[in-house]
């Protein structure tokens, strides 16, 4: 059974940081472009970053940039989100995401056509 599973929300003071994982199994995801999805109370689901398969092409949200970064670990088959700098609207449920494409695309992931879907984890921000 494929499942990618989310881990290391929680709530943090504004300013403060976080790491979410995202561990994948089932099957190994080292050819899938990988990312995470937001989505804030009474709000779309919004992109937030996206890595290729290889690392070599990353995506940020404008909303994110310079306080995000996304890496991965293909031997472990994870994905991580590094959250810097915290700010109060960063608070949101965050969803790992996987395609099977390998490469990412703004205008497939926005369409939702992503194959795999983490539950999601709570990021709180407190000001």
């Amino acid at each position: 059974q494929v499942q990618l599973v989310e881990s290391g929300g929680g709530l943090v003071q504004a300013g403060g940081s976080l790491r979410l994982s995202c561990a994948a199994s089932g099957r190994t995801f080292s050819r899938d472009a990988m990312g995470w999805f937001r989505r804030a109370p009474g709000k779309d689901r919004d992109i937030v970053a996206a890595i290729s398969w290889s690392s070599g092409g990353i995506y940020y949200a404008d909303s994110v940039k310079g306080r995000f970064t996304i890496s991965r670990d293909n031997a472990k088959n994870t994905v991580y989100l590094q959250m810097n700098s915290l700010k109060s609207e960063d608070t949101a449920d965050y969803y790992c995401a996987a395609d099977s494409s390998g490469t990412f695309s703004v205008m497939r992931w926005t369409m939702g056509q992503i194959d795999y879907w983490g539950q999601g984890t709570q990021v709180t921000v407190s000001s």
